[in-house]
């Protein structure tokens, strides 16, 4: 049980997933071991064939937290966008199948969110785990900004897997859903549309857990270069759709960047 609180959902927590059956379970009672009252976890499956939803179904029947929505999808950007549009709760999580919270983040992000105005952007520390279950790096987005984003997504300004951020809902009434066009970009997208209206909060903790491993989806595509080339496309994107005296300072901060650094190297 971890729907108390009145039965009043403060929190929902969105797991798109297609042939998750390894992972699903863990999900579920990964969230389930928050033991966070006024909690939902919405599982998006898209009609996966392995089994994942009927492993999801019958643990709904024992956890009233636990939503399960089993239908054809236009990819994850589509998916996440109807769990939006079924989520009770007035701040989002976004949870990968294959990934995990660190214990006690979600009492945590609803404490928090008691005092943040709305709408704000939660994000903590991401520990990066490698295939043979080494940590990889933490990535710690602590000089989070719309400028740092748009011309440097690293690992100090980019939040770099949903599993550490979390954010109002009614941010989406101010910036659009995911873009269903894109469907490997879509967490940069969002976030430098965020970025600019949000209120921005860092917590120098690690509130999620992000698994780069072979043969999933993130992994094959960074070590394809996809990944890197929709980056670029986004960021002109978002760079063309700037006013032109923004477009004029980024610019120019950039070249003065350039001969900082030209000149520190010297």
């Amino acid at each position: 049980m971890m729907m108390p609180d009145g039965d009043r959902v403060r929190l929902s927590v969105l797991t798109p997933v297609f042939n998750g059956r390894r992972f699903i379970a863990d999900c579920i009672d990964n969230v389930l071991a928050q033991q966070a009252a006024g909690v939902e976890h919405i599982v998006l499956d898209a009609c996966s064939t392995d089994g994942t939803a009927d492993i999801a179904r019958t643990l709904a029947g024992r956890h009233p937290h636990l939503r399960v929505v089993s239908e054809p999808d236009r990819g994850q950007s589509d998916a996440l966008n109807k769990g939006i549009a079924l989520a009770r709760g007035s701040v989002l999580g976004v949870l990968n199948v294959d990934d995990y919270y660190e214990p006690g983040t979600l009492p945590e992000v609803l404490q928090r969110f008691e005092s943040m105005a709305e709408p704000s952007l939660l994000v903590g520390d991401c520990n990066v785990w490698n295939g043979d279950g080494t940590l990889s790096f933490v990535a710690a987005p602590n000089a989070m900004s719309f400028r740092a984003l748009l011309t440097d997504p690293n690992p100090s300004n980019f939040p770099v897997n949903p599993a550490a951020y979390f954010y109002h809902r009614s941010l989406h009434g101010r910036v659009g859903g995911y873009d269903v066009s894109e469907d490997l970009g879509m967490d940069l997208d969002f976030l430098l549309r965020a970025y600019r209206v949000a209120g921005l909060h860092y917590v120098p903790k690690v509130f999620g857990n992000f698994r780069l491993w072979e043969g999933t989806k993130t992994f094959e595509a960074m070590r394809s270069g996809v990944t890197q080339g929709r980056v670029r496309e986004i960021l002109a994107r978002h760079r063309r759709a700037l006013p032109w005296h923004e477009r004029v300072h980024l610019r120019l901060s950039e070249s003065l960047a350039r001969r900082w650094r030209a000149r520190a190297a010297r």
